[in-house]
């Protein structure tokens, strides 16, 4: 496994995706409209900034996180060969599956996500390109 990208929460990802693209040199590397969500991938090295910004009128997690906690990060995403084996690996760990089994995510990923009460309050992303 490896770190993959970081999800961020916005209301502006155009103004985000511009100053991080300005100040930390990471261009759009993909923009798509999914699940509610317009989400930018912006390439920084070996990973990405995922920005997450709710569509008007979408009523998801990324709306209601925005709107207990405001702009931030939301996520951070792990890369792995075998999503089915990730989440194995972190049930038989003890930790609490959001999701118990891989679906559709952006960019046509495969994703699942473990509980933050069980991961220290992170909210961690595994991810199968």
């Amino acid at each position: 496994m490896q770190f993959d990208h970081a999800g961020v929460a916005t209301d502006d990802a155009d103004g985000l995706a511009a100053l991080y693209e300005t100040a930390f040199d990471a261009p759009v590397a993909h923009e798509e409209e999914f699940d509610g969500l317009r989400v930018v991938f912006l390439e920084l090295g070996n990973g990405y900034f995922e920005l997450l910004e709710p569509l008007p009128d979408a009523d998801d997690a990324v709306a209601s996180y925005l709107d207990r906690h405001g702009p931030g990060l939301h996520h951070v995403a792990l890369a792995t060969e075998d999503i089915e084996g990730a989440l194995a690996d972190a049930r038989a760990a003890g930790v609490d599956l959001i999701d118990e089994s891989p679906r559709p995510g952006a960019w046509d990923h495969e994703v699942a996500f473990c509980h933050p009460k069980s991961t220290g309050g992170v909210l961690v992303e595994f991810v199968e390109h």
